[in-house]
């Protein structure tokens, strides 16, 4: 079957000497891996690999077997040319960190337009804004919404947040953020990408970013944390 989509891509790993293997989140049909021969080997080899970079948006147009074995892109081009996320280094690594946990989160082959459509106008944010010190925060959490495990904030004017559970708690549990951390995380709950920057301090930053990544290692099962992880922490330390 032939499809016209849109798709951004999560991870790229090289096979053999001169091939890849591409996986993408397609609107058309959710999380899909291509199979991409001599990527490395023809003359426009630098730019086959440039649409294969961490959370590009390509427009595709690809044979779907639905199989469960690798597709074939017939078609690629870039649906949308990032003006600063592949040059400036905090976008660069925020993106390559993002890419990894949507790679151990994002599993499931279906369609979920919603999810495609909120990470390609993000994306698309993140690539003409200058000040981007939450934007892997809100995004971490955002993401929970479409993933079936954001936080219920029935009971928001509890004092600890039960991370098993996932809701507000007026005893602090064995599973529960402390009362510092609860605040922070429900100042996060209440941020957009247009909000003020500087809510934050860069150890906030990093105590919310463990708390995002213990919530999602509690709700997903396999989830590991990203290897680029220490990187995040060293750009934003």
């Amino acid at each position: 079957m032939l499809v016209k989509t849109k798709a951004i891509v999560i991870s790229s790993l090289k096979y053999q000497e001169k091939s890849l293997i591409v996986k993408c989140f397609t609107q058309s049909d959710g999380l899909k891996s291509y199979f991409v021969q001599s990527a490395f080997s023809s003359k426009k080899a630098t730019q086959k690999i440039a649409y294969f970079q961490p959370l590009t948006i390509l427009e595709i147009e690809a044979s779907h077997k639905n199989k469960g074995t690798l597709e074939h892109f017939k078609e690629i081009k870039l649906a949308a040319a990032y003006q600063t996320i592949n040059t400036d280094i905090v976008k660069s690594t925020i993106v390559i960190f993002l890419s990894e946990v949507l790679h151990h989160s994002i599993q499931e082959e279906e369609k979920n337009e919603h999810l495609f459509t909120f990470l390609e106008t993000a994306l698309l944010w993140l690539d003409t804004h200058e000040e981007t010190a939450n934007f892997h925060l809100i995004l971490l959490l955002e993401i929970t919404k479409f993933l079936g495990f954001y936080p219920d904030n029935s009971e928001v004017d509890f004092p600890f947040f039960e991370m098993n559970e996932g809701q507000f708690s007026p005893l602090h549990g064995i599973s529960c953020l402390s009362e510092h951390e609860t605040h922070l995380f429900k100042k996060l709950m209440n941020l957009k990408f247009d909000s003020d920057q500087k809510v934050f301090a860069g150890i906030e930053r990093q105590i919310l970013l463990k708390i995002l990544l213990d919530y999602y290692s509690i709700h997903l099962d396999g989830f590991k944390k990203p290897k680029s992880l220490d990187v995040l922490k060293e750009v934003f330390s």
